[in-house]
């Protein structure tokens, strides 16, 4: 370790784990955005809060900046280190610290996994509702940064509802306690919301507590293939009316193509142009209400087909279907735009944003999916082989720009819920006024006054 600013760190935290090696200084200075070459100072490995404090004291002192690191699942480039940053990685601060059965609370430190927390919940026969397919790899802490959204938001929320208290260490060093818990707290500035979705740019997420629920009822999955893209919120719009909805996912016949080939199974025959899975309440009434909006929408026109889950395993099988899409295109490093509308906007909008897709990207497979119910769309383009990294990323950023003017027009965002990051930076003024991006840096100086916290992402 021939760095004197590390050599210094590793004297005054004699049991910090510190990563120099090429391999890590890849592995972890990189997310999935892969755009960027890693080159990062160093990986550290803090296990306590006393350790992470030191370092971002440490890191103020010799002007160093850091890039905090949880799972990595990111798509907006907001965990990349590039620029010679240290990466402050969480992943061994990974425990659960407690429950609280007459809070319904459960803490943690910032490196749990995501599926961690589903477990550790179903233990005291409850729930942690938030859930999407990074599951098993993505952590809490990064979670919070990005205020991490996924397949149940339509009856739970964003991450932003189940926290109930975090510990943060501020950019400046200073160890904050944010809400401890409380449900009702009208004592001034609810800086925890500030944290929750700041993307590492305030301070460090170190410790949270979790909101816990009842599990919900047994639930019902039915796919169902549609005939065109207007028949996607007639078809939501009547299920919604009729069942109390879990979830309400779609994705085309691209992308299933996609999933299909990396080994799921196909549960309806013939091809059809869009699909929807579906998950809602499952008791007799709702089985009857289920099958009358299945009737009404065929008679409509509105559904071609369908199918239900008649087990568990049948369920999860229809659920791959869409949740195996961002690992089936992952080869094919496919540019992503993550956005979202108010769902009322999304009829006019959707037709505006097809017509602009099919002209800009003639030469490229475009791949949509998203989560209807919350108004959230995926859309991923794929590069052609005679096209180089370069270019390709150079055209696509290109009908970002337009994308993100349409954006504006119809009240969207350029982010639902993987942050700004890197990716996403050219483009925040189409989502915030010049007021509100003025005010957010003032509250980033007010946190992080030499600005070591991920610098470069959300704004320069």
């Amino acid at each position: 370790m021939t760095d004197a600013r590390l050599a210094e760190l590793a004297d005054r935290l004699p049991n910090l784990r510190l990563l120099t090696a090429p391999a890590d200084l890849e592995h972890y200075g990189r997310d999935w955005t892969r755009r960027w070459t890693p080159a990062p100072l160093a990986i550290a490995l803090p296990s306590e809060l006393a350790e992470v404090q030191a370092i971002v004291r440490w890191a103020n002192e010799h002007g160093v900046a850091i890039v905090p690191s949880g799972g990595r699942t990111g798509l907006s480039g907001g965990a990349v280190a590039a620029r010679g940053e240290l990466v402050l990685s969480l992943e061994r601060m990974n425990r659960v610290l407690g429950f609280d059965a007459v809070d319904r609370t459960l803490a943690v430190q910032a490196g749990v996994t995501l599926h961690a927390v589903h477990e550790a919940a179903r233990e005291h026969g409850l729930v942690y509702p938030v859930d999407f397919a990074a599951r098993g790899s993505c952590s809490i802490g990064g979670n919070i940064a990005t205020n991490a959204g996924g397949i149940r938001v339509i009856r739970y929320g964003n991450t932003r509802e189940w926290i109930a208290g975090l510990t943060v260490v501020a950019g400046n060093g200073e160890l904050l306690r944010l809400n401890r818990g409380l449900i009702k707290n009208s004592s001034g500035y609810d800086l925890r919301h500030l944290m929750i979705g700041s993307e590492g740019t305030l301070g460090v997420v170190v410790e949270a507590t979790l909101r816990l629920t009842d599990p919900p009822p047994p639930s019902q999955v039915m796919l169902l293939a549609l005939p065109g893209m207007d028949a996607l919120m007639e078809v939501f719009a009547l299920f919604r009316s009729r069942l109390d909805l879990q979830a309400f996912e779609f994705f085309t016949d691209v992308a299933l193509r996609h999933v299909l080939a990396h080994g799921a199974q196909r549960a309806i025959e013939g091809e059809h142009p869009y699909y929807v899975v579906t998950e809602f309440d499952a008791d007799e009434a709702a089985q009857d209400a289920a099958l009358a909006a299945f009737d009404l929408g065929v008679d409509s026109g509105w559904i071609s087909d369908g199918v239900i889950a008649q087990s568990e395993a049948q369920a999860a099988a229809l659920w791959r279907l869409r949740e195996g899409i961002t690992e089936s295109l992952a080869p094919r490093r496919p540019y992503k735009n993550d956005i979202s509308l108010r769902v009322g906007a999304l009829p006019a909008f959707l037709h505006e944003i097809q017509v602009l897709l099919a002209r800009e990207y003639p030469y490229a497979e475009v791949v949509w999916f998203g989560h209807i119910g919350d108004g959230n769309l995926h859309i991923n383009v794929l590069r052609p082989d005679d096209l180089s990294d370069e270019d390709f990323i150079a055209q696509c950023e290109r009908v970002t720009k337009l994308l993100a003017d349409t954006l504006q027009r119809h009240g969207g965002s350029i982010s639902a819920e993987h942050g700004i990051g890197l990716v996403k930076r050219p483009y925040l003024e189409s989502t915030r006024s010049a007021a509100e991006i003025a005010l957010m840096r003032g509250v980033r100086q007010v946190f992080d006054p030499k600005g070591i916290l991920n610098p470069g992402k959300l704004f320069e």
